[in-house]
C-alpha cells in the first residue's frame, strides 16, 4: 500500500491549517484509514490515484460541494470519490469524517472476485451525501478500534474489507464507450481464476500458467496484469492470504498446516507474508477473529 504521506486526499485533508488528524492506520491489503476533524475550511482533491470512502460521523450539516451548494451533508452521511475524479469541497462549522483509503489494485480484485468482470469494464460511481446504514454502522465500528493495537488493527482491517466488498456491490457499474483491448478472454479468466482457486497449496509457476493459455511468460505476465489490474504473483498472493485467513477463523489447525495448505513454504515464510500484509502475525489473527 503506498504509504499516507503519499495519498492525495490524505495529504489535502493534512496540509490543511484546520483540519486535525485524529487517528490513521495503514491497515494492508491497498487499505489504509483516517479519522478526521475539520472546521471551516476548503478542500480540492485533484484526480487521486486511490479510491476513497468517507462517512460522516458528527455535525458536516454546513459542508458541500462548491458545485452543488445546496446539497448539504450531515451524520452518517456516504461519500464516495473514485480515483482519478476531481471534486471540491466547502465546509461550514465544524465536522469530524472517517477515510477509507483504497487502492486500485484492491478495487480490481474486488471486480474480478465479487463480480467476474475485468477492473477496466467497471467504475466505481461517484456519490454525494447518500444514505446506507450498513455502511456507516461498519464506519462508526472501525473507528471504535485501537489502530495501534495488531489484534484491533486485524479487525479493523476485515471491516475495510466488509467495507469495501460492499461498495463494489452496490456502487459499481459499466464504464460507458469502452472498448477492451488486450488481455486475456472472459472464458480464459474465469478457467484461471478456477485452477488457481483449486490449487493454492500447490506450487504454482508463471511457465506453468503461460503454458494453460498456450502464451510465452513475458506476453502471458502482460495479459494477465491487463484482465485482473495486477500482476500473477501479487494476485496469487493475495489469494492465499484470503484463503488463510478463512483458515485462520473457521478451523483450529496449526499454524504450520495453514500454512501448507495455502501454499507457503514454511510457517515462518507464511508468517512474514501475513505480517507484511496485515501488520500481525496469523496466531495474533487468530485469536482477534475467534475471541
Amino acid at each position: 500500500m503506498t504509504p499516507l504521506s503519499q495519498l492525495q486526499v490524505f495529504n489535502a485533508m493534512h496540509a490543511s491549517p484546520n483540519a486535525r488528524l485524529e487517528l490513521s492506520a495503514q491497515l494492508g491489503d491497498g487499505l489504509a484509514a483516517a479519522l478526521w476533524s475539520n472546521r471551516d475550511d476548503a478542500r480540492d482533491y485533484q484526480a487521486p490515484s486511490h479510491h476513497t470512502l468517507s462517512c460522516y460521523i458528527a455535525d458536516g450539516t454546513g459542508t458541500f460541494r462548491r458545485q452543488r451548494p445546496a446539497d448539504k451533508g450531515a451524520p452518517n452521511k456516504l461519500c464516495i470519490m473514485p480515483a482519478g475524479f476531481e471534486s471540491n469541497w466547502v465546509v461550514n462549522g465544524a465536522i469530524r469524517l472517517a477515510h477509507l483509503y483504497v487502492s486500485e489494485a484492491q478495487f480490481a480484485l474486488g471486480c474480478v472476485r465479487l463480480l467476474d468482470r475485468e477492473p477496466r469494464e467497471l467504475q466505481l460511481h461517484e456519490a454525494t451525501f447518500i444514505d446506507d446504514p450498513q455502511q456507516s454502522v461498519r464506519f462508526r465500528q472501525l473507528i471504535g478500534l485501537a489502530w495501534d493495537e495488531p489484534a484491533e488493527r486485524l479487525l479493523a482491517s476485515s471491516l475495510a474489507h466488509a467495507i469495501v466488498d460492499h461498495a463494489v456491490l452496490s456502487q459499481v457499474g459499466l464504464r460507458q464507450g469502452v472498448r477492451l483491448k488486450g488481455g486475456l478472454a472472459p472464458s480464459l479468466r474465469r478457467q484461471l481464476v478456477d485452477y488457481l482457486e483449486a490449487n493454492l497449496d500447490q506450487p504454482i509457476t508463471l511457465s506453468e500458467l503461460a503454458l494453460r493459455c498456450n502464451l510465452s511468460e513475458y506476453h502471458f505476465a502482460r495479459m494477465f496484469r491487463t484482465s485482473f489490474g495486477l500482476p500473477p504473483h501479487q494476485y496469487l498472493l493475495a489469494r492465499r492470504l484470503h484463503r488463510a485467513c478463512q483458515l485462520l477463523r473457521l478451523a483450529e489447525l496449526p499454524l504450520g498446516q495453514v500454512a501448507l495448505l495455502c501454499g507457503f513454504a514454511s510457517a515462518s515464510h507464511f508468517s512474514n507474508r501475513f505480517r507484511q500484509a496485515f501488520g500481525a502475525t496469523p496466531g495474533q489473527y487468530r485469536m482477534a477473529t475467534c475471541s
